[in-house]
C-alpha cells in the first residue's frame, strides 16, 4: 500500500500522475489536453455529487440538502423531539426509522418499545418510513431499500456508507438531521478528496473485512483522509463483488474520513436489478483528468487475513504476524489496557494462550459490517462439515436483513452454521455498541463487525469487569471456529468457497414495514411512553463565563463511547436527564457529581440567589476574577463546567457525547484537536464552545476555574482566538484559546444555547 505525499491526477481512469513540477507535461501527454488543477479537481465523483446537491453556488462554501435521512432506535427519539420542539409539521423528504438497536426490549421495562411505538407514530403523523425491530439493521435496509446513484443520505450514525452503490452517504449526530428535516442546510467547506486506486484481486480467504483493517491501519493515526471522502477507483474495483465493496466501504468511517464515493459498473446495476430498483443505478466515474489531494495505492493480491487486536481497528496485524509473535503483541495489548482504564482492571490475554496457539472465547458475524449475504454464505462454506466444539467458545451469526436471512435459509448456509454448533440471530447491532454477547470477565472475542474500543462489547470497568474484541474478517472468523476456538486465517483452509446467487424477496418488507409514501396525517397523535422526556431549557451564552474544569483527559483518543457509553444506557437515551447521570461514568466516575456541583450555582445564579451558598469555593474564584474585571457580576456572568481531552470524538455519531454534558451544565469542550467533525458540529449545536488549546503544558488542570471574559463579543464579532484566565491561588494565569472555524448560523447557535433555541426563539 503507498500513501502518496502529494495531490495525484487520475488520468483515463488508469493512470496516476503524482502532482510534481513534471505534472504539467506528463498531463497534457497522457490526458491530450491542457487542463487546469481546478478543473481536475471538479472531475471527481465526489465534487460532481456534491455539486448537485449544493445550493450555496459556492463551491468552497457548501450548504447541503440531501435526498433521504435515516436513523436507528436510539436516536430517532431526540431528534424528532428536537424537531417538534422547532416547529416540525411533516419529513420533507424520505426518513426512515429503524429499529435495530434496542430490539430486544430487554433493559428498562416498557421503555424500548415505547421508543418503538412513538418512532412508528411519528413514521405516520409525518409521513415517514418505519422498519419494526428484527427486520433490518439501518444500514442494510438503506442499501436495499433507499440508496440510488448519484444520491446523498444523511444518517444519525456514523456508519452511514453507501458509497459502493454510488450514494454519498453521511453520518452525523441528531442535530444535523433536525436542520434537514426544517428545510436548513449542512453547511462545510468543500472537502479534500483522496482517492483509493485499487489494482488486483484479493486472495483466496481474503474478505472484505481484511482490506478495510489494512487501510484503517495505514491512515488512521496519520489523519491522512479525516474529514476528507475517499473514492474508490481504478481497474482493481472490478474485481470485487458489490457485497465486497459494501464491506469495505462500511468500514471507511473507522479512518474518520466524512464519506465515501465509489465508481460503478455493471455488478452495481444488476444490484439493483435484483433489489427491483433498477432505476436506481446511474454510472459513476472519474473524468478524463480528475486530482485527488492525496492517493492510497492499493494491490489487492497483497492483503492477508488481518486482525485489529483491541483497542481500536487502527491496532492492525496479520494474522500470521500475530501468531508469530504472540506474546509479544499480547504484552503490548495488556500494557495497553493499563493505560486505558487507569489501572483499574487488568487484561490478561497472555492467559489465552494455549499450547502456543490464541484460544477465543466467542466469535461474532453480524450486523451492517458482518452480515451480509456473501460474509455469511462463505462462512458456512468453511463450517460445512465442521463443529466449533463443547468448551467456552461460541459462535453467533446475526444476518443484516430478514430477506438476506431468508435466502441463507433457503439455500442451506444457515443449515450449514447451525449444524456446526453456531446460532442463527436476527438482525440486529448489539454486538457492535454492547447490548448482546458480552463475553465473560476477562473473555477475548473476535468479531466482524465495526468497532473493538474499549467496553464497547458491554463489560463495565466500574464494575471491575473486563472483555475485550478484536475484529476479524468472516471467514477467519469461520476458519477459527472450524479449529474450535483457536485462532485461525481462512488463508489456511482448504474449502471450495460456492457462491451461491443472492434472490430479494421484497415480500417481507411489503408485508411488516410501514411505508406512508410521504403522505403526513395529522389526526395520528404521537405515543409518548413515560421515560420520553423534552429536552430541558437551554440558557444563552452570557456576556463573560466562569468554568470549572471538571475532568481531565490525557489519553491520545476519546471516544464517544468513553463520553457517554453505549450497551443498556442507550435504552435511555430518550430521556435526556437520565441518561446525562452516565456521562463518563466509564472514564471518569467522578464526572457527574463535580457538574451537578457547578450546576446548582448556575442554577442559583438564574433564578436570582446567590450562587455561593450552593458552591462556597467559587466565591474565593470569583474575588480573584472581580480584582481585574470588576464588571462581571451574577446577571452577565454565567457559571458552568468545561472538560479537557486531547482529541475528543472518534467513534459513533451520537449526539447525546455531547448533550449530556449541556444538560449537566456544560459550557465548552477544550481540546487540542477534534478526533472528528460530527462531534465537533454535536458540541456547536448543544449551544458548547469548541475550544481549542496549543499542545503542550495546560495553563490549567482539574478541579481549576477558568474566566472567559467578553465572550459572546468575542462570538458575536467572529473574532478567532480568545484570552482567557485561569484563577491560580489568589492570582490569574492568562492564556490563548480559539474556537475554529464557525459559520454564522453556527455562531447564532452557540449565542442561544443551542439547536432548538435558534429555531424557536
Amino acid at each position: 500500500m503507498k500513501l502518496y505525499e502529494h495531490g495525484v491526477y487520475l488520468v483515463n481512469g488508469t493512470d496516476l500522475i503524482e502532482d510534481t513540477p513534471q505534472a504539467d507535461e506528463m498531463l497534457k501527454a497522457k490526458a491530450g489536453v491542457e487542463i487546469s488543477k481546478q478543473q481536475a479537481k471538479a472531475q471527481t465523483i465526489a465534487y460532481h455529487i456534491l455539486e448537485g446537491h449544493n445550493t450555496s453556488g459556492n463551491m468552497d462554501k457548501l450548504q447541503i440538502k440531501f435526498d433521504k435521512l435515516a436513523s436507528h432506535d436510539i436516536t430517532f427519539v431526540g431528534i424528532i423531539q428536537t424537531a417538534r420542539a422547532s416547529g416540525l409539521e411533516k419529513f420533507p423528504i424520505p426518513y426512515v426509522l429503524t429499529n435495530c438497536h434496542n430490539s430486544l426490549c430487554a433493559v428498562g421495562g416498557t421503555i424500548n418499545e415505547d421508543d418503538h411505538m412513538f418512532g412508528l407514530s411519528c413514521a405516520k403523523r409525518y409521513g415517514g418510513i418505519y422498519v419494526p425491530p428484527h427486520q433490518a439493521v439501518i444500514h442494510q435496509f438503506a442499501r436495499e431499500m433507499m440508496a440510488g446513484g448519484g444520491k446523498m443520505i444523511l444518517g444519525s450514525d456514523s456508519h452511514t456508507r453507501y458509497g459502493a452503490l454510488g450514494t454519498m452517504a453521511m453520518g452525523e449526530g441528531g442535530p444535523e438531521l433536525v436542520k434537514q428535516l426544517l428545510n436548513q442546510t449542512y453547511d462545510i467547506n468543500m472537502p479534500g478528496v483522496v482517492g483509493v486506486y485499487l489494482t488486483g484481486k484479493p486472495q483466496k480467504g481474503v474478505g472484505p473485512q481484511d482490506i478495510a483493517i489494512a487501510i484503517i491501519k495505514e491512515v488512521f493515526a496519520n489523519g491522512y483522509v479525516k474529514n476528507k471522502v475517499m473514492e474508490f477507483v481504478g481497474p482493481g474495483v472490478a474485481n470485487l463483488s458489490v457485497d465486497y465493496r459494501i464491506g469495505v466501504d462500511v468500514m471507511t468511517t473507522e479512518t474518520t474520513c466524512l464519506s465515501s464515493i465509489w465508481q460503478t459498473d455493471s455488478q452495481v446495476k444488476e444490484f439493483y436489478e435484483i433489489h427491483g430498483r433498477a432505476e436506481d443505478y446511474k454510472e459513476l466515474k472519474p473524468g478524463q483528468a480528475a486530482y485527488y489531494d492525496g492517493m492510497i495505492e492499493l494491490n489487492l493480491d497483497t492483503i492477508e487475513p488481518m486482525i485489529a487486536m483491541p483497542f481500536h481497528p487502527s491496532n492492525a496485524y496479520t494474522i500470521a504476524e500475530l501468531n508469530a509473535n504472540l506474546m509479544d503483541i499480547l504484552d503490548d495489548c495488556e500494557k495497553k489496557a493499563q493505560v486505558s482504564f487507569n489501572g483499574a482492571v487488568s487484561l490478561h490475554l497472555k492467559d489465552k494462550v494455549r499450547n502456543g496457539k490464541l484460544y477465543v472465547d466467542q466469535g461474532i458475524i453480524a450486523g451492517c459490517a458482518g452480515g451480509g449475504f456473501e460474509n455469511i454464505c462463505d462462512a458456512a462454506d468453511i463450517l460445512d462439515g465442521a463443529g466449533i466444539g463443547a468448551d467456552e467458545f461460541t459462535l453467533s451469526v446475526y444476518p443484516a436483513s430478514m430477506p438476506v436471512y431468508m435466502e441463507l435459509v433457503r439455500n442451506g448456509a444457515a443449515a450449514k452454521i447451525m449444524a456446526a454448533g453456531g446460532v442463527m440471530k436476527t438482525a440486529f447491532c448489539g454486538p457492535c455498541f454492547g447490548a448482546g454477547d458480552t463475553p465473560a470477565n476477562n473473555g477475548f472475542s473476535i468479531r466482524h463487525s465495526t468497532r473493538n474500543f474499549p467496553n464497547r462489547e458491554g463489560s463495565k470497568v466500574q464494575s471491575g469487569q473486563i472483555a475485550s474484541v478484536a475484529l476479524m474478517d468472516a471467514r477467519s472468523i469461520a476458519a477459527t471456529a472450524a479449529n474450535k476456538g483457536y485462532l485461525t486465517s481462512a488463508a489456511d483452509m482448504d474449502v471450495n468457497f460456492t457462491k451461491p446467487k443472492y434472490f430479494f424477496d421484497q415480500s417481507i418488507y411489503e408485508k411488516r414495514v410501514f411505508d406512508s409514501h410521504g403522505k403526513a396525517d395529522t389526526s395520528v397523535q404521537v405515543k409518548m411512553g413515560p421515560n420520553i422526556k423534552d429536552w430541558p431549557a437551554m440558557p444563552a451564552l452570557t456576556e463573560h463565563l466562569v468554568l470549572k474544569v471538571v475532568s481531565e483527559i490525557h489519553d491520545p483518543v476519546t471516544t464517544t463511547d468513553e463520553l457517554i457509553p453505549s450497551g443498556e444506557t442507550s435504552s435511555y437515551r430518550s430521556n435526556p436527564l437520565g441518561l446525562a447521570e452516565f456521562t463518563l461514568s466509564r472514564k471518569d466516575p467522578a464526572y457527574v457529581g463535580r457538574a451537578k456541583e457547578v450546576q446548582k450555582a448556575e442554577q442559583a445564579r438564574e433564578a436570582g440567589g446567590q450562587p455561593y451558598e450552593v458552591l462556597p469555593e467559587l466565591k474565593d474564584a470569583v474575588d480573584v476574577i472581580l480584582q481585574k474585571f470588576p464588571d462581571a457580576n451574577e446577571k452577565n456572568t454565567g457559571i458552568g463546567s468545561t472538560i479537557f481531552a486531547v482529541k475528543p470524538g472518534d467513534g459513533s455519531a451520537r449526539e447525546q457525547a455531547a448533550s449530556c454534558q449541556k444538560v449537566l451544565g456544560g459550557w465548552a469542550n477544550i481540546a487540542n484537536e477534534y478526533a472528528t467533525k460530527r462531534y465537533r458540529s454535536n458540541l456547536i449545536n448543544w449551544g458548547m464552545l469548541p475550544l481549542l488549546i496549543a499542545q503542550g503544558d495546560l495553563p490549567f488542570k482539574n478541579g481549576d476555574y477558568l474566566f472567559l471574559p467578553n465572550i459572546r463579543k468575542a462570538v458575536e464579532e467572529k473574532a478567532s482566538d480568545i484570552t482567557a484566565y485561569a484563577v491560580k491561588g489568589s492570582s490569574m494565569q492568562e492564556f490563548s484559546m480559539s474556537f475554529g472555524e464557525l459559520t454564522d448560523d453556527e455562531r447564532e447557535i452557540i449565542l442561544k444555547g443551542c439547536l432548538i433555541n435558534f429555531n424557536s426563539i
